[in-house]
Order: C-alpha cells, then sequence, then structure tokens
C-alpha cells in the first residue's frame, strides 16, 4: 500500500489571499499543493494561469501538483513548468500529441501525469503507464468544485491500481471522509480535496486535513 498523501486544491482557497493560503495550507500538514488550472474551453470555467503558479512557488515549498484542463497543454506546458510546477497533469482527451507532451514534461526534470474525466474509459491511459508517475481520475466532471462524487469511477481505480502498481493514483471531486476512504480502498493514494478542507463547516485547515489522513488510514 503506497503512503497515502493529501492535497488540497488552492481552487477552493481565498483567492484575495493565495500566498497566505498556500502559506497556510503547508502549516497545515498538507503534502502537496493541487492547482487547477481551466481556460474556459476544455472545461466550462476559468482559473489562473502560469503566473499564479509562480506566485504559488515563492510563497510555499509544497510540491505544486499542477492539473491543466486546457485544449493545447502542449502550447503551454513549459510555461507552468518554468513556473514552478514539480508535477505536470495533461488531460489524455486534450488536442495534443500526448507521448511528446509527456515527454517535454519528463525531460525538464519534473513528474509527468495524465488525467482522464468520468466518461473516459481507463484503457485510454494504459499506452502511457510506462510514461508517467501519476494518474489523476477525475470523479466528478471537472470544472466547478462542490460536485458530489461519482461511484462508477471506482472501478477505473481498482483496474489502474491492478496494472500500475508502482503509480500515484490521485482522485479529485467530491472528496471527503467517506469518499476518500472509498477510493483509498480502491487503490488511491493521493487525495484531492477542496471544499472539504477549505470550507470544512467545523473544523480549521489542520483539523481537517487530519480528519481526512486518519479516516482514511485507519
Amino acid at each position: 500500500m503506497k503512503k497515502v498523501r493529501i492535497a488540497p486544491s488552492i481552487l477552493a482557497a481565498d483567492f484575495g489571499r493565495f500566498a497566505a493560503e498556500a502559506q497556510r495550507t503547508e502549516l497545515a500538514g498538507a503534502d502537496w499543493l493541487h492547482c487547477d488550472v481551466m481556460d474556459g474551453n476544455f472545461v466550462p470555467n476559468i482559473s489562473f494561469g502560469p503566473d499564479v503558479i509562480a506566485a504559488l512557488r515563492q510563497a510555499t515549498k509544497l510540491p505544486l501538483d499542477v492539473h491543466l484542463m486546457i485544449v493545447r497543454p502542449d502550447l503551454y506546458a513549459e510555461r507552468f513548468l518554468e513556473a514552478g510546477a514539480d508535477h505536470l497533469i495533461v488531460h489524455v482527451e486534450a488536442a495534443h500529441d500526448v507521448t511528446k507532451t509527456l515527454a517535454l514534461i519528463r525531460s525538464r526534470g519534473k513528474q509527468a501525469g495524465l488525467s482522464l474525466n468520468p466518461a473516459t474509459p481507463v484503457k485510454q491511459i494504459f499506452p502511457y503507464l510506462d510514461q508517467i508517475s501519476e494518474v489523476l481520475v477525475m470523479t466528478v466532471n471537472p470544472g466547478f468544485g462542490g460536485q458530489a462524487f461519482l461511484p462508477e469511477t471506482l472501478e477505473k481505480i481498482r483496474e489502474l491500481r491492478q496494472r500500475a502498481p508502482q503509480l500515484d493514483i490521485s482522485v479529485d471531486g467530491g472528496i471527503n471522509p467517506e469518499t476518500g476512504r472509498r477510493c483509498v480502498e480502491a487503490g488511491a493514494n493521493v487525495l484531492v480535496a477542496g471544499n472539504a478542507l477549505y470550507r470544512h463547516k467545523t473544523l480549521a485547515l489542520p483539523d481537517a486535513i487530519q480528519e481526512l489522513r486518519t479516516y482514511v488510514e485507519r
């Protein structure tokens, strides 16, 4: 069993205090900081670009897990790598030569990852498993936070873990202690959570992270 890592999604934090939020997340005991980049075309929302990643890089020592939900990741990958992304995740469904984009990321000494949407068959990832260090399984339809977890994605996690025991398998969307535990039981080891951590109804961020970690590891 790979160590479970908690990767709070900065998308759910206070946009007016991003640097402070990144520092608060590091002090709260997170393992990675997850950054969702959306272009308004690949998904129906717009978030932020390389300049924000550069600012976050200055604010925290946490590994930046940058998820590009954009139509042409091949055209922008270099900028995000230069900005300070430690892991750069691109979508298998995007309009690019997947192998070339992954090779570019690895050539810069960074970890390359692939993501797939809920409607995408998991087999589309299989040809690239030896080219990546992380698979991000979207457990909601990407674009907006606060959506309900899609339980049918659990089978994708199981199949990926059987085929690629060495990879980090991340999950993103509707993750809380209960759904996170189901994902870990299926084989995931990186939990991306936004609202369940930054907007917890009763717990401060450090306690919310610890609650999630304790619940999924016990």
